[in-house]
């Protein structure tokens, strides 16, 4: 079920100031990529796995997101290869360490990918401050263990209470050296993520299928399903490409976690991917 909800229009003249710093901060291809200058043989699929190096993204338990997306891009790699020998696929780290959003995005572009899609780990766990025992605050973890499921992103933005997930998958740019002047927004500030309104494209329409597709083959193999969601995410912002963000799973569930971190539960989720993949690049080709 794709639940995308429509956004309340912005007023004219608000809309024509983003426009303007959208246009000065965010270069795109001068024209659409067609399916000749992509190349009729080669299907290629750039695989982003999140985060890295010394931005570790979510903290489960055991385990950080950045190693699990990682393992699981990695196999799915692996996966594509062998079962479909026409699909090229590249990673935008295949090591632990930090890319850039622009450099994960560049790199789709520069290879004229037909498929842009990166690989998250969900949570649900977030910091408070509370009061100790000496009457001072503190920051802590409020824990949310029974929170799980996957969900897959496209670029946009809706509901403000799903902001949290925007600010958290964004949040790197603030590791960025000139963060504000290679984005031109604050990924801290809710009400600059209009911004992503004005940055929806002819792919679209394509973007929401993988994600669809990405979806049912979750459901297939009784992953529980979070539905296919619109989010301002500064990774998808510059892909001149179908693209999708998938959060595979919640780290912040024990359960999760578990499943995410085990052999078998990495190859599932490959699997499903792949699986995925191979019915977008069918579908495309009818």
């Amino acid at each position: 079920m794709i639940r995308i909800l429509n956004v309340k229009p912005a007023k004219p003249i608000f809309v024509a100031v983003m426009a303007f710093v959208l246009c000065a901060f965010f270069t795109f291809p001068a024209h659409a990529i067609s399916d000749d200058e992509r190349g009729k043989e080669t299907f290629v699929v750039v695989i982003d796995p999140g985060h890295g190096g010394k931005i570790p993204g979510a903290r489960g338990r055991k385990v950080a997101e950045k190693d699990i997306v990682l393992d699981v891009s990695k196999k799915l790699k692996e996966l594509l290869e062998e079962q479909e020998p026409s699909v090229k696929v590249i990673l935008t780290r295949d090591t632990d360490v930090d890319v850039p959003f622009k450099t994960r995005s560049d790199i789709a572009n520069r290879n004229k990918a037909n498929l842009f899609i990166s690989i998250h780990a969900n949570s649900a766990d977030r910091d408070v401050r509370v009061r100790n025992k000496r009457g001072r605050y503190v920051t802590t973890v409020k824990r949310a263990p029974h929170v799980r499921g996957t969900e897959t992103f496209v670029l946009g933005f809706h509901r403000s209470s799903e902001q949290d997930v925007a600010i958290r998958e964004n949040a790197d740019l603030l590791l960025e050296d000139n963060y504000e002047e290679e984005y031109g927004f604050d990924p801290k500030d809710p009400s600059t993520y209009i911004i992503f309104q004005l940055m929806r494209n002819q792919y679209r329409k394509e973007s929401i299928k993988l994600a669809s597709l990405i979806q049912g083959e979750y459901v297939k193999s009784a992953l529980i399903d979070r539905g296919v969601k619109e989010l301002g995410l500064a990774v998808l912002a510059k892909a001149a490409m179908p693209a999708v963000l998938t959060e595979i799973g919640f780290i912040s569930s024990p359960e999760e976690e578990d499943y995410m971190i085990s052999q078998q539960g990495q190859i599932e989720i490959a699997q499903n991917l792949a699986n995925a993949i191979k019915a977008y690049k069918a579908y495309m080709r009818h």
